[in-house]
């Protein structure tokens, strides 16, 4: 197993909870910091917190060359063309309500469709319901087979003439499932759709390759790759981004104003009113460019070892079954106990100093689609070792045996 020292950097892991060592399993939920990242937020604050773009003097400049350097680390991260195209927001749900008040309001008519899938997150699928209403559009959704995978066939079914939007995750947050959006994206384009890529999950598993991929929006958060909350990315093909309306109207998106009408400014600045976040977006720099020492091929192999461990020994326990059994999947496993509610399996497992997730995981329709209302989610990233999970599998026969 590789990465075995790479806990020391993380801080946070080695406090006690409820008087047991942290076993954190809710990386998908939000990934735990290194201590660079944290020490990047208080080195801007403790010697050039300043407001940018604007400001003349030193500390402006500084701050300013650091935020737009984090621009660029995004371009290199995500495999873009230019800075231009790389939008700041505040997580995944505000890039894919920015695109649905904003392309889609411009693009959307009365009887256009707009696809999304199965095992969206609520931030995928409550936009994309508002625009149609609004719009008198229709909502069709790709249908999830047993397995927990995404059935290409009926998608490609509901393709067509009407369609002008399709929006899917690439990775599920409650099934690990690695959807093939390659495959999603050309097909879409072959009836004249633009996609929109969900990667709040896939940017801190997968290599990411936008002009490759050939999608045409593509949204992550930077707390859910080892950076701070309160950050996201929006990326978009730059002919898409400089016909689409402004988002919000304030500072820096503004060329001119006067009371009679005002000119809005070059991309990226167009769509990135107001004082930004500034600390946290410097911070997610160097998260990323964390994650790029480590390797992601290294994490890769690592999270995908555990995830075999895992599901192996999950496996063994009885009444408990595993939902969502992909041929593709990233490092997380759902799964319910026969009788016992999810919730109830979570409490007493934190009682042991153990963090996973329960509940529906903001996919209700997903839990709806497997007859279940919720998951107990295990979820794992680059400092989680075996030896956790064998805590989680104790864990779990110990809170089984209290509850029935």
């Amino acid at each position: 197993m590789v990465l075995t020292d790479i806990r020391q950097q993380f801080p946070i892991l080695s406090r006690m909870v409820k008087g047991k060592p942290l076993v954190y399993f809710d990386n998908a939920a939000t990934s735990q910091k290194p201590q660079q990242v944290i020490d990047a937020l208080t080195h801007y604050y403790s010697f050039y917190n300043a407001n940018i773009h604007r400001g003349i003097h030193t500390l402006a400049e500084e701050a300013t060359m650091a935020y737009e350097a984090t621009r660029e680390a995004v371009r290199d991260f995500v495999g873009a063309d230019a800075t231009e195209e790389i939008i700041f927001t505040k997580g995944t749900t505000e890039a894919i309500n920015l695109v649905a008040y904003t392309w889609g309001r411009q693009n959307i008519t009365a009887g256009d469709e707009i696809i999304i899938s199965g095992m969206e997150h609520h931030s995928n699928i409550v936009p994309w319901q508002i625009l149609c209403e609004e719009k008198k559009a229709f909502l069709k959704v790709i249908p999830v087979t047993d397995e927990g995978e995404l059935s290409i066939e009926a998608y490609k079914e509901l393709l067509g003439s009407k369609t002008k939007l399709v929006a899917v995750v690439h990775v599920s947050n409650s099934l690990g499932t690695i959807n093939h959006v390659n495959e999603i994206i050309t097909a879409a384009h072959l009836v004249g759709a633009k996609v929109l890529i969900d990667g709040a999950q896939s940017a801190v598993h997968l290599d990411i390759d936008v002009q490759k991929m050939d999608c045409d929006f593509f949204a992550f958060s930077g707390h859910k790759v080892y950076g701070p909350t309160g950050v996201g990315v929006l990326y978009g093909k730059r002919e898409l981004l400089e016909d689409m309306p402004v988002f919000q109207g304030g500072g820096e998106m503004i060329k001119d104003v006067t009371f009679e009408q005002t000119t809005y400014n070059d991309l990226p600045y167009k769509y990135e009113a107001g004082t930004p976040n500034i600390a946290d977006t410097i911070a997610l720099k160097t998260a990323l460019d964390f994650i790029t020492a480590v390797g992601k091929d290294k994490i890769r192999v690592h999270e995908a070892n555990l995830l075999a461990y895992a599901t192996a020994h999950l496996k063994t326990i009885p009444d408990l079954s595993i939902i969502g059994e992909a041929k593709d999947k990233a490092g997380l496993v759902s799964f319910v106990v026969k009788g016992i509610h999810p919730q109830d399996i979570g409490v007493l497992l934190d009682n042991m100093g153990i963090a996973v997730r329960t509940g529906h995981h903001c996919t209700q329709p997903l839990m709806k689609r497997f007859g279940i209302p919720g998951t107990v989610r295990a979820s794992f990233a680059m400092y989680n070792q075996p030896e956790e999970i064998d805590v989680l599998i104790t864990g779990l026969h110990k809170t089984i045996k209290m509850l029935t």
